[in-house]
């Protein structure tokens, strides 16, 4: 790779305008104010962890929408064979599909054709299948219908929410689709949503019943529902109007008892019909119905059109909520809520301010390293790093990016691994300049040299970070995109910026050697080649063995041990709150009180005067309605115990996981895991060998056996934070194994008759400097963070640490010796240890007479 003015160019454009573009973040706003919107407007945004709020993932019942639309179906299949004059036994709906009874078996054909006929579609597939047998005739929807009824009802969902938080005044509220059937709405600010749940998943489809009377036909069954006092009410089960023909709807209050009532309005069809249903029916009583719950049921005294009254115990509160869900529309089926995250604004604040403090110091721990390492080479290193962060940034704020507290995480990560391209760079020039090259041609050989290990290490990673993208969730895809966005970046600096900047520096000496930085006491031990597979058996078994007992320790089913699930992956909720002047056992015997004896109760640390707690409560049920319900009134009533007992007490974080959602957690972790692992072992394959490509996975196994068995030792909640660390360390353990491999093929190019032992120690050796080094820095990054950085990281920062110092040393103990194992049997087998370069293929064919 050679420099040009117009690589400088263009390089240097590329720095200025990721500057622009991560300026918006830092502006003031005075002078924001003074700028373009869509200049000003180009930043990331914090996340919920971060600013506070809530997060709610909506699922819509789809056997309430299924159920209705049959049920709907079947009343209008009624219909039509009543007009046709064809009578039935019985008509049944149910979510599978409808069940029609004929009197008998030689009316089935006459009833079963015109069903048919009424559910054709010409020119398009069939969305019903009837079939019969006897005097029964089934009708069931196709599974591509049911996939288009869910789509439509999602669709209708997301459009319908939107305009009552519209209506509701909440700030930037987002709602977006999520996976197949679910909807994520975040609230910023809203640090209790309670009010905001009963906004989404009331369904407010209201319809006017008839009550049943003697004028009731036959063919119209009934349908028996209550009101708010409980007492019952005998309705035609065939809605007269329903509530899509409701224009508008406001709150109001009655002349003459002053209570609240809404005041609704119909559109023309609407009006018309309800005109004419009153005036036909005056003397009967009409029920107004909401979600299958009697709202009243007045006597018609005189025709009514366009304009109405629903009237009903109704608190201001309430009745303003209805009407705002009358004027947004009816949701098709039920929202129920699966899984909440919430965050008070302190908390938020907190986090913000330990991160900047955590990053900013492990930033300054490897700045300080690099400089006293590789002296001004370092300091070229130091600012490459600071134009990455820049970049990073820049990168966020183009993209809109949502920067989360594991995305604060995964920079300092970033921050820690991006040395590494440098740290390569800067031993593969040391390594040329003591052959006694120029400072030119050190340049040039060093980076070509690392060139294709930097592609090699940072495309490993990204395979794993790729994974946890697709397959994670809420923050922790924050953490996925701003490793990924670090990695892309960090190639950009390393290769291109570090060496214009080198260029630069070496112009005025570019025959003369490169003054090297003082020895430091790995430079004297790596003279010579270790003979580091002298202990390759003790490696092995040391490590089989450590890897065992780690297994050992994760499934026990004691309760000394096992891994510790967090509410992400056991479902439940967790509730994390402040009670000033209190102790564990006083706050276990305050939820007594209150009838919580289910809840866990563990300290998490907190100031002189207030102490922080986190509540654990298990599910009650497999259903996630049910859960939903106990969780709303669970929470309520600590929220109240805690404010009684002391008037500062709060609650700052909760989050509640429906069995559902949590199970989903369990099952994508396999998978993202056993496909990062994949990928990996698919690529050093196509990059190297097989039997390297064995060597590296079977050590990420063991690497990542040690790591679950920390978990477990320690008692760190496994949630998806974890998981980030888990499919972080498979990156970071890969890549360090790709640096390795990548000198030990260079040398079996160079030497291919040296001992395959020989080789491998040289090999090890050679890039021992940079592996300390590397490991040091992404070490030295993450410590402020695994230390002071609090609960919310602590199964990221803890686990990384452990995983840095495990990843490091088995890609010389585990790795290497497995590889001089598999490569013996190639030996034995006549098999060469690589395949052939696209030189050696070049020159075989020039020797082709």
């Amino acid at each position: 790779m050679k420099t040009s003015p117009m690589r400088a160019v263009v390089y240097s454009l590329v720095v200025l305008l990721g500057v622009l573009c991560a300026l918006p973040n830092v502006l003031p706003a005075r002078v924001g104010e003074q700028l373009p919107s869509w200049y000003r407007d180009t930043t990331f945004k914090l996340g919920l962890d971060l600013r506070g709020g809530s997060h709610l993932l909506l699922e819509i019942d789809n056997r309430q929408l299924l159920s209705e639309h049959n049920q709907q179906l079947a009343e209008s299949l009624r219909r039509i064979l009543r007009e046709n004059k064809l009578r039935i036994e019985s008509m049944n709906s149910t979510e599978h599909g409808i069940v029609v009874s004929s009197r008998s078996n030689a009316d089935t054909p006459a009833v079963q054709q015109v069903i048919k006929a009424n559910l054709r579609e010409p020119g398009s597939e069939p969305l019903y299948r009837v079939s019969s047998d006897g005097t029964r005739i089934t009708i069931s929807l196709s599974s591509e219908y049911k996939t288009q009824l869910l789509d439509d009802a999602i669709e209708r969902s997301l459009d319908i929410l939107r305009k009552r938080l519209d209506e509701s005044g909440l700030i930037e509220p987002t709602i977006t689709r999520q996976g197949r059937d679910a909807i994520l709405v975040q609230l910023p600010g809203v640090d209790n949503p309670q009010s905001v749940r009963k906004l989404l998943g009331t369904t407010a489809k209201m319809s006017f019943h008839w009550v049943a009377d003697g004028r009731t036909e036959p063919y119209n069954q009934t349908i028996q529902l209550a009101d708010e006092r409980g007492e019952r009410y005998q309705l035609e089960r065939e809605q007269v109007l329903s509530g899509e023909h409701i224009s508008d709807a406001r709150l109001g209050f009655n002349q003459e008892s002053g209570l609240p009532v809404i005041n609704f309005r119909l559109d023309r069809q609407g009006a018309s019909l309800f005109s004419e249903l009153t005036g036909d029916n005056i003397g009967r009583a009409l029920a107004i119905v909401l979600d299958k719950r009697v709202l009243t049921a007045p006597v018609i005294r005189t025709t009514i059109g366009a304009n109405g009254e629903i009237s009903g115990n109704f608190t201001v509160p309430e009745a303003s909520n209805l009407a705002l869900m009358l004027r947004a529309g009816a949701l098709p089926a039920k929202l129920h809520v699966v899984e909440e995250r919430t965050v008070g604004p302190d908390l938020g604040s907190d986090s913000i301010v330990m991160g900047l403090a955590t990053g900013l110091l492990g930033a300054a721990l490897v700045v300080a390293f690099m400089l006293w390492s590789y002296r001004a080479w370092g300091l070229i290193a130091c600012a490459a790093l600071g134009i990455n962060v820049v970049l990073i940034f820049g990168v966020l704020s183009v993209l809109g990016a949502t920067l989360t507290l594991p995305g604060i995480a995964g920079l300092i990560l970033t921050i820690g691994m991006a040395v590494d391209a440098n740290i390569l760079i800067n031993e593969r020039i040391r390594e040329e300049t003591r052959r006694g090259k120029s400072a030119q041609l050190a340049l040039q050989e060093g980076f070509e040299r690392a060139y294709a290990t930097i592609l090699d290490s940072n495309l490993t990673t990204l395979i794993a970070v790729s994974l946890l993208f697709m397959f994670g969730s809420g923050p922790v895809r924050g953490f996925a995109v701003t490793i990924g966005i670090g990695l892309l970046t960090s190639l950009f600096t390393s290769v291109a910026v570090t060496r214009q900047i080198m260029q630069l520096v070496i112009n005025r000496r570019r025959r003369k050697p490169l003054p090297l930085p003082k020895e430091h006491l790995l430079d004297s031990l790596t003279r010579q080649p270790l003979n580091v597979m002298k202990g390759r058996k003790a490696g092995l078994i040391g490590s089989a063995v450590l890897s065992l007992a780690a297994i050992v320790l994760v499934l026990n089913p004691g309760n000394h041990f096992g891994l510790n699930y967090g509410v992400d992956f056991s479902g439940g909720t967790v509730i994390e709150l402040e009670l000033p002047n209190s102790s564990q056992g006083e706050l276990r015997q305050l939820l007594a009180r209150g009838g919580i004896e289910s809840a866990a109760v563990q300290g998490i640390g907190g100031s002189d005067d207030s102490d922080r707690y986190l509540v654990r409560l298990p599910v009650k049920s497999t259903s996630d309605s049910d859960t939903e319900l106990n969780y709303v009134n669970t929470v309520e009533l600590i929220r109240s115990l805690i404010s009684d007992a002391h008037a500062e007490a709060s609650i700052d974080r909760v989050d509640q996981v429906g069995p559902k959602i949590s199970a989903n957690f369990g099952e994508d972790t396999i998978l993202a895991i056993v496909l990062a692992s994949g990928g990996l072992l698919i690529y050093l394959w196509l990059r190297f060998e097989s039997h390297f490509a064995l060597a590296a996975t079977i050590t990420i196994a063991l690497d990542l056996t040690k790591t679950l068995g920390f978990f477990a030792l320690l008692g760190i909640e496994f949630n998806l934070t974890a998981v980030a660390a888990l499919l972080a360390l498979i990156g970071y353990s890969i890549n360090d194994k790709v640096v390795v491999f990548d000198r030990i093929r260079e040398n079996f190019r160079a030497t291919p008759d040296q001992p395959l032992l020989n080789l491998l120690n040289t090999s090890i050796t050679a890039t021992l400097t940079r592996t300390v080094f590397t490991s040091f820095t992404t070490f030295i990054a993450l410590l402020p963070m695994a230390v002071a950085g609090g609960h919310a990281v602590a199964s990221f920062a803890q686990p990384m640490l452990f995983g840095i110092v495990v990843g490091t040393s088995s890609s010389a103990l585990i790795a290497s010796p497995l590889l001089y194992v598999l490569g013996k049997r190639r030996l034995q087998r006549g098999q060469s240890q690589l395949r052939p370069s696209r030189e050696e293929i070049q020159r075989e064919l020039d020797l082709i007479p």
